[in-house]
């Protein structure tokens, strides 16, 4: 008896894990860094992309980042958004809100 107790708390304990994992959702937006978000003017680099790349230089201090409406999540895929920096992308993901990193997926660039 005491083994079906333990096999379906066990049971019940995993499936409440799952049920409580967040959802893979596709965030729209554009690919930037950490540090410049949504205003890369105080950089004086233009185009916006190349001020990206300047900024995650080797990835050290700041990161790729997308910047979705005036929210700007870290992407945990650093190697991906290098081909995007500047441009308007489809990312999916799922979005941890302790750390504010987004777990790529997926990224496309935007129609």
């Amino acid at each position: 008896m005491r083994v079906a107790v333990t096999l379906v708390a066990l049971i019940l304990t995993g499936t409440s894990s799952w049920m409580s994992a967040e959802d893979s959702k596709t965030y729209r937006g554009l690919i930037t860094d950490s540090m410049c978000g949504a205003d890369h003017r105080p950089m004086k680099v233009t185009p916006d992309a190349k001020c990206v790349r300047e900024c995650v230089g080797d990835g050290k201090t700041f990161q790729y980042a997308l910047l979705d409406g005036g929210k700007v999540y870290k992407l945990s895929d650093q190697e991906t958004p290098a081909r995007f920096a500047g441009q308007k992308v489809s990312v999916t993901g799922v979005l941890h809100a302790k750390t504010n990193i987004l777990k790529v997926e997926r990224i496309d660039k935007a129609n």
